[in-house]
């Protein structure tokens, strides 16, 4: 993709690209070099999240899971399935609501949850080299204000809501 602004504005010299072109390519980069360092696990980009929201809220259901991530219900079953495959997590029954599902870490989804939040970290740091301590904080501040103003969840990738919808483009 080239970015179509690339030229001498007030948002940065011709050649470097818009803020949101930058911000759109940091991005795609940051997420391919993470899901590359999950590999290490066998795990995508969609399970650490998945686990790292089961581990802050244990006994989250299926239902509330779904719509936190905006993700359609099929292909969050299907991400479910294969954590459960792996031994990461557990469905529990709901003695209240058999229809229901609380989802629960095990040992092993515990020992996982650790290791990707290791892996985030020297993601980050990698990511980030580039700046100094408090270059590095700025940025932080400025991207959260950008997430606030733009109505992201926090914690919550957008890219869930994607999964599993099937992408048409129009020709103009």
């Amino acid at each position: 993709m080239v970015d179509e602004s690339s030229t001498e504005t007030d948002s940065g010299p011709r050649g470097r690209g818009s803020t949101a072109f930058l911000l759109a390519q940091v991005g795609a980069q940051a997420a391919s070099q993470f899901g590359e360092r999950l590999t290490r696990l066998g795990l995508s980009r969609p399970h650490a999240g998945i686990l790292r929201l089961i581990s802050q809220s244990p006994g989250l259901s299926q239902q509330e899971l779904g719509r936190r991530l905006a993700i359609l219900p099929s292909r969050l079953v299907a991400l479910l399935d294969e954590l459960q495959e792996k031994g990461l997590i557990e469905r529990r029954q709901d003695t209240d609501d058999r229809r229901t599902y609380a989802l629960h870490l095990t040992t092993a989804g515990r020992n996982a949850t650790e290791q990707i939040g290791r892996i985030a970290r020297e993601h980050d740091d990698a990511i980030c080299a580039a700046l100094n301590k408090e270059e590095r904080l700025q940025l932080n501040t400025l991207l959260a204000r950008i997430a606030q103003e733009q109505k992201l969840s926090a914690g919550i990738h957008p890219g869930y809501r994607l999964m599993g919808k099937i992408r048409t483009s129009r020709l103009r």
